[in-house]
């Protein structure tokens, strides 16, 4: 994200002088849509106060009643919490992020209103373990294409992982993947146009200095740590994952939805 200050992001109140005024409810989702990014991108850290009603209501050049509606859209999504008397903060779980029978990262941030890339680290050729040959369905020590990707919401960290795919079937994933900053757009190209998650097994673990220091957080400060499986259609294993989310910044939600 390029360097933008909290009085640029918010203080631009609504256009004067247009034709036709657009209609009430874009001013208060559109508020509400800006505050999120401006939490998501950390200018509004987690369990910081917001401004008061009155000052984002001058900000922004609508009415206070706009403004608790915006205020009450983000609460509904988990980003904030209101205590009366007190004001608006931001929750410690500021990006909701849901795991459920078809998980995709972009499409995932946008709905919390967020952009978002996956961005490749390392990529190499590894032999499958017995647990990884397991898990894909391969021989063991078959090749396996190896990638280390940061997942980003505003070009702060989310998570980091490792994600292996068999070869050669995947040959050029990485590619695909360094130009889009899409797992999906990677399978997409190599056949794959829909998959689905087998498996989502969630725990708690002190991370590592490299993943601590790749999420931007303490070594002291738990991550949540979330091994996955992702199918094809015809139910072959397609890619295997664990990924290391930053607890103070993310919420994952299970979905049970099989649409």
């Amino acid at each position: 994200m390029t360097a933008t200050t909290s009085t640029q992001l918010l203080a631009n109140p609504a256009p004067t002088g247009r034709t036709a005024r657009p209609a009430r409810d874009s001013f208060w989702t559109r508020i509400a849509a800006e505050l999120a990014e401006a939490i998501g991108s950390g200018i509004y850290p987690p369990g910081q106060r917001l401004p008061s009603e009155h000052a984002l209501a001058e900000q922004f050049g609508v009415n206070r009643h706009t403004i608790r509606r915006s205020l009450a859209s983000l609460c509904s999504q988990g980003l904030v919490r209101i205590t009366q008397g007190s004001g608006t903060y931001v929750e410690d779980f500021a990006v909701d992020l849901a795991l459920g029978k078809r998980v995709r990262h972009q499409q995932g941030l946008a709905q919390a209103g967020l952009r978002g890339s996956l961005v490749v680290l390392q990529e190499q050729t590894v032999r499958a373990t017995a647990a990884l040959a397991k898990a894909l369905q391969v021989p063991a020590r078959s090749p396996l294409l190896q990638l280390r990707v940061i997942g980003q919401a505003e070009g702060q960290p989310l998570h980091v992982s490792e994600r292996y795919f068999p070869l050669p079937r995947f040959e050029g994933l990485a590619a695909v993947v360094r130009e889009t900053g899409s797992i999906t757009a990677g399978f997409t190209a190599h056949g794959v146009a829909d998959y689905t998650r087998r498996e989502s097994r969630i725990t708690a673990e002190l991370p590592d200095a490299a993943v601590a220091a790749e999420l931007r957080q303490p070594a002291a400060r738990p991550v949540l740590l979330v091994e996955s499986l992702n199918v094809d259609l015809a139910g072959t294993p397609i890619e295997w994952a664990r990924a290391w989310f930053a607890g103070d910044r993310v919420k994952l939600t299970i979905t049970h939805d099989d649409e």
